[in-house]
């Protein structure tokens, strides 16, 4: 099988560009001295984590308690679920630490936090849970300096619930685009996270773990004094938005979308291609960025952006690809010549993580130009 013969729309893993991306990634992080534990919602595939284990990983982070549950089946037992948790998900998380997952599971209130005591006390068996931090306003957890933290502490503590450690995640580094500003959440994340857990220990809460990470302060961290481990996700693709931030140039990207020439409209300068937004998602992450790549950049069939076009537009299962400018649209001449119906591109997405998961399988592709099929698994 070859990108020119495989039925399209197709995800693409680059696997040289990949494989980059994960040793870049571990180097970057056995010279700050952190414990990589890489989030594995972006592939949610074995072939990816085991090259990121082999890599030096140690441990995994997950999104949902699916993950946990397929990971943990293929060997893998240091899960976190970095999910605040809900009571009507404990019997799972339960009967994964039954089987001997070390699964820790998070929380950000004491209602979860009481929940879980009296869920742990009828089981008459024991959890590690982690407080959620909030140390950007981005989205969950308690800010290092209120007493929710140590309320939820003391509850979880009293309660005979080991407090294994606190985590954190600067989502916030999304909308950043510069280095300075960049380094500069990584150093409020580290420390927050770290004020945090100072706080529970001073409380007589053991705190072992100190957990930072997304994938920008994670690549310009200047230092992690006090972090004990270092979470990031995206980093093992890339996609358009985290180019946007500036934390990779578009020749880093590692996953793209194989798609095909169906048509064309040649009064609207528009290239009409089998994928739409089934196979981009609907995800419009660079929509807010300084440049908006519409719903994805695309790519010669060897992996060669398309200088001046973008995936203006999509619907179902069609996807409009024309010049970023519309007034340069009429500049194209013969759009049947320049793009044949027939014609294989690869579009490179918006957000790694919403294009992965509209496939059942990604094809990995080697320098060679072999190609390789690599199980995903949807759900929760």
């Amino acid at each position: 099988m070859t990108l020119e013969l495989l039925d399209t729309p197709a995800a693409i893993i680059d696997v040289r560009r990949m494989q980059k991306n994960i040793a870049s990634m571990q180097e970057r992080m056995n010279a700050l001295g952190a414990k990589f534990r890489p989030h594995v919602k972006t592939s949610k595939c074995l072939d990816v984590v085991q090259a990121q284990i082999v890599a030096g990983a140690q441990g995994m982070t997950v999104s949902t308690l699916k993950e946990a549950e397929t990971f943990f089946a293929a060997g893998i037992a240091d899960i976190l679920y970095a999910v605040s948790i809900i009571p009507s998900k404990l019997p799972r998380v339960m009967a994964l630490r039954k089987r001997g997952c070390d699964l820790k599971i998070i929380v950000d209130n004491a209602s979860a936090a009481a929940g879980i005591v009296a869920f742990c006390r009828t089981a008459n068996e024991p959890l590690e849970v982690w407080i959620e931090v909030d140390t950007d306003g981005h989205r969950s957890g308690i800010t290092p300096e209120e007493d929710a933290l140590l309320e939820v502490g003391l509850i979880l503590q009293a309660g005979g619930v080991k407090v294994g450690g606190v985590m954190t995640h600067a989502g916030s580094s999304y909308e950043l685009n510069t280095w300075e500003a960049l380094a500069a959440l990584a150093e409020q994340e580290r420390a927050g996270c770290v004020r945090a857990a100072q706080r529970l220990r001073a409380a007589g809460i053991p705190c072992e773990t100190i957990s930072v990470g997304s994938t920008p302060t994670a690549l310009a961290a200047k230092n992690l004094d006090g972090v004990t481990e270092v979470r990031a996700g995206v980093y093992v693709f890339f996609d358009l938005v985290m180019h946007n931030v500036g934390v990779c140039p578009v020749d880093d990207i590692a996953l793209s979308v194989l798609t095909t020439v169906i048509g064309h409209q040649r009064d609207k300068g528009w290239v009409i291609v089998d994928a739409g937004w089934m196979a981009m998602s609907r995800d419009r992450g660079t929509s807010k960025q300084s440049r908006d790549f519409g719903y994805g950049l695309p790519c010669t069939l060897d992996g060669t952006p398309l200088d001046g076009y973008v995936l203006i537009g999509a619907n179902q299962e069609h996807g409009i690809l024309a010049r970023a400018d519309a007034d340069h649209a009429a500049d194209d001449g013969d759009l049947n010549v320049r793009f044949p119906v027939g014609t294989r591109l690869r579009i490179l997405p918006n957000h790694a993580c919403a294009t992965g998961a509209q496939f059942p399988e990604y094809h990995a592709l080697e320098p060679t130009g072999e190609l390789a099929v690599w199980g995903r698994f949807h759900g929760w």
